[in-house]
């Protein structure tokens, strides 16, 4: 984990010395689903905290780190008798978007971007129950979504397929891929 966070310093760092800059500051929502077999499970709001730097003017690439939350809640009956539980999964996303300006640019006090790309999902902790060796770590995935700017002030909607399943092999439950909906607001500097 040090590794990775050394490295988007560097990105960073890097970066900001060859092309237009604006660093991010963003804190939001995510809605995560989830593809397998079970009838039962869904998705559920979390939550995610970090930031990024969008390196570049009419064209950009922004590399990002994020603490996120992801919920996922199961309703069975079993005899009649109705019992419900949570995993959470807390961890690092770490994106990496190629994105355009549509209206305006970096530096702009007004702008509308559209991006996309990949990210991955590292595990830090997960429920009581569960082991963090008992799924893929890290979850792959890619993403699309548009984003707004008004002084420094941005908001960001994208929405997420995973490219990986979320558990290497926990018998009888198959939680399959997840697909999510990301919305971030912050500060842009």
């Amino acid at each position: 984990m040090k590794s990775l966070v050394t490295l988007f310093i560097l990105m960073a760092t890097v970066g900001s010395a060859f092309a237009q800059s604006s660093f991010k500051l963003g804190a939001g929502l995510n809605f995560t689903n989830i593809s397998g077999t079970l009838d039962d499970a869904n998705g559920q709001m979390g939550w995610q905290a970090g930031a990024s730097v969008e390196l570049g003017n009419k064209f950009y690439v922004e590399p990002g780190i994020f603490y996120m939350t992801r919920n996922v809640e199961s309703t069975s009956i079993n005899d009649g008798v109705s019992s419900l539980s949570d995993a959470k999964f807390r961890g690092f996303r770490i994106p990496l978007s190629i994105g355009y300006n549509i209206l305006g640019n970096t530096d702009s006090s007004f702008g509308f971007r559209v991006f996309g790309g990949g990210s991955a999902f590292i595990l830090s902790s997960v429920s009581d129950g569960y082991a963090i060796s008992d799924f893929n770590n890290p979850e792959w995935g890619v993403f699309a979504g548009v984003g707004a700017d008004i002084s420094i002030i941005f908001i960001d909607l994208s929405y997420q397929w995973s490219l990986t399943n979320v558990q290497k092999n926990i018998p009888g439950i198959d939680l399959g891929r997840t697909n999510g909906v990301f919305l971030t607001a912050g500060f842009r500097f």
